[in-house]
């Protein structure tokens, strides 16, 4: 089972497991955003959905995908588009679309201003 585990992390950070990874030292899939609010911003609930829907299903058109959840072409385009943006979700050269894992880990703290 391949498993990504999207969170919140600095820059610094993702270069600290960029580093480790070069080092050899094995770091996982990571899909990272700079702060919360850009991941709740960019993994709406439709989205989040979305994703969920396609975790182990393979390659499929936008579409297809957008039968998953029970949302038209139109609609379902444009969240295509921000997961693409984002790097969640991979395309091929033919155009159509995957999210190229089993299974999601969320990762993120929240601590005191």
């Amino acid at each position: 089972m391949s498993t990504v585990t999207i969170g919140v992390a600095s820059l610094d950070a993702v270069m600290q497991r960029a580093t480790a990874a070069f080092r050899g030292v094995p770091q996982g899939e990571h899909i990272s955003f700079e702060t919360v609010e850009e991941l709740w911003k960019t993994l709406t609930p439709r989205r989040w959905a979305l994703i969920r829907a396609m975790a182990g299903k393979g390659t499929m058109s936008t579409r297809a995908a957008g039968r998953l959840i029970g949302q038209d072409i139109k609609t379902i385009h444009a969240d295509v588009q921000a997961l693409l943006n984002a790097g969640v979700l991979e395309k091929d050269a033919a155009g159509r679309i995957k999210f190229p894992y089993d299974a999601i880990h969320v990762d993120f703290m929240i601590e005191a201003a």
